[in-house]
């Protein structure tokens, strides 16, 4: 397949976050408004700095990496500010700056969303974290050793498990 002999996209919906689109016989989703999101790896005292929350698309909790949306309420925001500003308000911690890792895609056959993967630098405990009031955030530091049984533990109380963490899986 040669991606330039193909029609340009179709919208076929758009809500607030997420637009529906056609490309020939292809059908994918992407973020609205080209938005991105940025995922944040820090860690603290020598654990990974962890979250679950409720994800109605799954229909459960699902433990993840802190992370945000770049720009959907500034549009000049950058990755490495909306990480900071994300850390704060979930985890209630901060960094004194965060280094760029790469972008990458989560689901390319059916999604266009990209992430910009950050390590923050110099992480410091400010606050209890949890999220803004639509949130309901928990907060788990967890050596990066003990992520796998971690993860399988969540698993079988019956949270969902975001991709991101195969990162930490030994495999």
């Amino acid at each position: 397949m040669n991606l330039d002999d193909l029609p340009p996209p179709e919208v076929k919906w758009s809500g607030r976050f997420v637009r529906a689109l056609t490309r020939g016989k292809w059908e994918y989703a992407s973020r609205a408004n080209d938005i991105n999101a940025v995922v944040i790896l820090a860690e603290y005292e020598g654990k990974v700095i962890l979250i679950d929350q409720p994800r109605v698309a799954l229909g459960c909790r699902c433990v993840e990496l802190p992370a945000g949306l770049v720009g959907d309420h500034d549009p000049h925001a950058t990755p490495e500010i909306t990480a900071i500003h994300e850390l704060e308000e979930e985890t209630g911690f901060t960094a004194e700056y965060v280094e760029r890792l790469g972008d990458f895609y989560a689901s390319p056959g059916m999604l266009s969303e990209s992430f910009t993967l950050v390590r923050a630098q110099g992480v410091r405990k400010i606050g209890e974290g949890g999220g803004d009031e639509s949130e309901d955030i928990n907060v788990h530091l967890v050596a990066r050793a003990d992520i796998p049984n971690f993860v399988e533990q969540k698993r079988a109380e019956g949270f969902g498990v975001d991709v991101k963490l195969l990162i930490f899986m030994n495999f």
